[in-house]
């Protein structure tokens, strides 16, 4: 209990906007699990304070996926404007085993490859830094955890905007490690929301399940 209390009393000495854009992170979540066009606004607007949020926490591919998360903001408001049935629901579709094969497999081979690609320029970005008289500055941070959770990100959302419904299942595993890569660089309202996240698209994933008639996707 004490530990809960903790948290709580973390969260509300977070910064106000990292509480504005988990608020709204949440919001995002809701209104996917509705299949609600809505939520891509939620996105776009959590999305703006977010990229502020992780720069400022030297989280350099954190900071990219959220640029990138912009974009998929707009695409997926297309997507799901475009894939939506008759009677107003948006279709979902489901993978054969082989595509997901392939989507983990390109996945950890660019994890690995930007993980190893940070730590090589770390050390030039912080000897520039110490050069220009800025002091230390951390450019990199955990960053084969922060490369995970940026690609394996990167993929979901891709997921999501083309309305897959294993999407779900893929956002369990990253959710789960970016809440304790944000909770070790101080983000506790984000930490939170993360976990948060784990248990709500597991709710995700029978929602848009039932009722629909899946349409096996294009290769």
């Amino acid at each position: 209990m004490d530990q809960v209390l903790d948290i709580v009393h973390e969260m509300l000495g977070s910064d106000a906007w990292e509480m504005i854009a988990a608020v709204l992170a949440v919001a995002y979540l809701v209104l996917a699990m509705r299949r609600s066009l809505w939520c891509w606004l939620c996105a776009f607007i959590s999305t703006v304070i977010y990229i502020v949020v992780m720069a400022r926490s030297g989280l350099v591919m954190d900071t990219l996926l959220q640029i990138y998360y912009l974009i998929m903001a707009v695409y997926g408001y297309i997507e799901w404007k475009k894939g939506k049935e008759d009677a107003g629901e948006v279709k979902v579709v489901t993978w054969r085993y082989t595509q997901h094969l392939l989507a983990i497999t390109v996945v950890l081979a660019l994890t690995a490859i930007n993980a190893y690609a940070l730590q090589y320029l770390a050390p030039m970005l912080i000897a520039w830094s110490l050069k220009m008289n800025l002091g230390y500055v951390q450019f990199v941070r955990s960053p084969w955890l922060d490369s995970l959770v940026t690609w394996g990100s990167v993929l979901t959302t891709w997921m999501v905007a083309r309305r897959i419904l294993e999407n779900w299942l893929y956002w369990i595993a990253v959710d789960g490690i970016a809440a304790g890569l944000y909770y070790s660089r101080g983000l506790k309202a984000t930490a939170v929301l993360f976990v948060i996240y784990v248990i709500m698209v597991v709710y995700g994933y029978f929602q848009w399940r039932k009722g629909n008639a899946l349409v096996e996707a294009a290769a």
